[in-house]
């Protein structure tokens, strides 16, 4: 099941994940691939609470061609997020990716404000969020089952982006996370490349994992 931008304008993707598991690498990726398609692209940086983030998304937005939404690092992050879905609303674009906090070590507080993100952009636009995204590291094993499972409750995930499987993890936090919380696996991030971002493919996934396993065994 791919990750597609429908019919409703701006189609709003929220994007969770911890800190390092490649979120704003993937908000990047996803901004290309939309850009490509055609699509105007804004993305709000709605992680206001670590100091370099607003500068990493800059750098990102810069490459892919998207347009950045930015509130400074003393904002309210569901605010930051409010303005930019009607700066979206003004502009016309068609997408808007939203990025928030990943401190989990914070756990209590930064759940309650990914939930209150949610209300604020259910409020600022009917039916938003249309997509909400977890990027999880395909390396981290049983922490990114207790990562999934943690943020599902604060906002009902729709989607999983898996990072990091360059050949080196095999992956079997896909099917994990997808038994956890029945989100399916929609993308897979396979490198550092605005281009490096692939639809999760399960016929070609299984059989990559059983050829791993059947080489590992010879």
């Amino acid at each position: 099941m791919p990750l597609q931008v429908k019919a409703e304008k701006p189609y709003t993707i929220l994007v969770l994940g911890v800190n390092g598991a490649g979120k704003t690498t993937t908000i990047g990726k996803l901004a290309n691939r939309f850009i490509t398609d055609g699509h105007r692209v804004l993305v709000a940086a709605g992680d206001t609470f670590r100091a370099a983030a607003e500068d990493q998304l800059a750098i990102w937005c810069e490459r892919a061609g998207a347009e950045l939404i930015r509130g400074g690092e003393s904002a309210e992050p569901a605010s930051v997020v409010f303005d930019a879905i009607h700066a979206a609303k003004h502009r016309n674009a068609d997408v808007l990716i939203v990025d928030t906090a990943g401190r989990l070590h914070t756990k209590k507080p930064l759940m309650d404000e990914l939930a209150k993100i949610g209300r604020v952009m259910e409020r600022a636009h009917a039916g938003a969020p249309h997509e909400v995204l977890l990027v999880v590291d395909g390396t981290v094993g049983q922490n990114g089952l207790m990562q999934a499972k943690t943020f599902n409750g604060a906002v009902p995930i729709t989607g999983v982006a898996v990072t990091k499987l360059d050949g080196t993890a095999k992956g079997g936090i896909v099917i994990a996370v997808n038994a956890e919380i029945g989100a399916p696996v929609k993308l897979i991030g396979i490198g550092e490349k605005l281009d490096d971002l692939r639809d999760f493919a399960g016929a070609d996934f299984v059989e990559a994992l059983f050829a791993a396993e059947e080489t590992a065994d010879t």
